[in-house]
């Protein structure tokens, strides 16, 4: 018997594998134009905006990117290691036995993203994309009481944004470079 897979299916996955190295260059020469990737995904999501107004529809599909974005938001302000875990472990390690005294002000931590801001970016763009996608079918296009989806993702948004500024008040971390010290240069930052 031959084991060899057809020649059909080599060349699939040959132009998948070109397509993919294609894709990772594209992603590769944009990494450090920050400001204009952001800029692009912007005007995706205004685009996206005036596609559903227009189209007078597919407001579950707009709900659900929301809240996705929304998701992917409070990922990228959390710290990858979450000082309130952080504390119970210790809580529970005195009572396993004796450790090494640590305490927040004795060592440097930087904050460090449990979403890094690149993978933000690239989810946050592509899920735009996505959701435009989804508004050419008029299958997403499911009819629901829109106003109600609008009242409950600002109620939604207005708690779970207040749930996380006081954690990061509690915890004292602030995930922008606002107003924090600069040592090499003697600046702060702006």
């Amino acid at each position: 018997m031959n084991s060899e897979p057809p020649a059909e299916a080599n060349a699939f996955w040959a132009q998948k594998s070109k397509l993919e190295q294609r894709y990772q260059i594209i992603l590769d020469r944009v990494t450090p134009h920050t400001t204009e990737r952001w800029v692009f995904t912007g005007v995706a999501l205004l685009i996206y905006f005036i596609r559903v107004f227009f189209a007078q529809g597919w407001y579950i599909v707009t709900y659900a990117l929301g809240i996705y974005l929304l998701n992917l938001f409070l990922a990228f302000l959390q710290p990858k290691f979450d000082p309130s875990l952080e504390m119970d472990m210790q809580a529970d390690s005195v009572e396993e036995g004796p450790s090494l005294p640590t305490r927040s002000d004795e060592e440097f931590r930087p904050f460090v993203r449990r979403l890094p801001e690149f993978k933000f970016w690239h989810s946050a763009t592509r899920s735009i994309v996505i959701a435009f996608f989804c508004t050419l079918f008029r299958l997403f296009d499911i009819p629901v009481f829109w106003p109600i989806l609008l009242v409950y993702f600002c109620i939604l948004f207005t708690i779970t944004m207040k749930r996380q500024i006081r954690h990061m008040i509690k915890y004292r971390y602030i995930p922008f470079n606002i107003g924090k010290k600069s040592y090499g240069n003697n600046k702060v930052f702006k």
